[in-house]
């Protein structure tokens, strides 16, 4: 999916400029990748955060820069913790025909039979790398839990996507896993845990190309 975005080209990035800007409602930001030079410029705070809301953290963008067009992506942007707003934003200039590199985040849906049976789920992986055409990168990987039992877990070798997209991550990665109570207490207080399978434990144990 792809949304249009309008940008300014700024030359001024005094501390003193840049605060008058961002008081303003907008947002500095650079454009770079696939040959280009890097430029400094300028976006609305406004359009982006509904831009992004849009299309997504992985969308295609189409930036027009001062009668220029681009197909960039975010790749990476700065927030105020305090403000919970963006402050600064970089812009990759992609190649839709080639594949890149994208963080991915992972959204863990259903409610897991161990968790109803007093189990905690843990989940140690929430991003992944993933390489695809710009188009076909996700905003996100849902992995269903709700058939893990107290014991079980799900690894990057469990999870299922289609061909155009690969995960670069070893395949006994831990992604999520259902605890025993006494295992969580233990894990959380660092205290060190008895060897052996909990007492009522169910299931099987736990084990433990970019663009330029």
């Amino acid at each position: 999916m792809s949304n249009i975005l309008a940008a300014k080209e700024r030359t001024d990035s005094k501390h003193s400029n840049l605060r008058n800007l961002r008081e303003s409602g907008e947002i500095p930001a650079i454009v770079y990748g696939n040959k280009n030079d890097s430029t400094a410029i300028s976006v609305n705070n406004i359009e982006l955060q509904k831009t992004i809301k849009e299309i997504g953290r992985n969308g295609i963008i189409s930036l027009d820069l001062e009668g220029k067009s681009y197909k960039v992506m975010l790749s990476d942007y700065q927030k105020d913790p305090l403000k919970n707003s963006i402050y600064h934003a970089d812009f990759l200039i992609v190649d839709m025909s080639a594949q890149l590199q994208a963080q991915v985040r992972i959204n863990l849906v259903g409610v897991c039979k161990g968790v109803k049976d007093g189990g905690v789920l843990q989940q140690s992986l929430h991003e992944v790398t993933v390489t695809a055409k710009p188009n076909d990168i996700p905003d996100a990987i849902d992995v269903d839990v709700t058939e893990l039992q107290v014991g079980d877990t799900i690894y990057i070798s469990d999870i299922q996507t289609n061909k155009q997209v690969t995960i670069g991550h070893d395949g006994e990665e831990v992604v999520a896993s259902v605890l025993a109570p006494r295992q969580e207490e233990e894990i959380s207080t660092g205290e060190q845990q008895d060897g052996g399978i909990p007492e009522n434990e169910e299931g099987r144990e736990t084990k433990a190309s970019p663009e330029s």
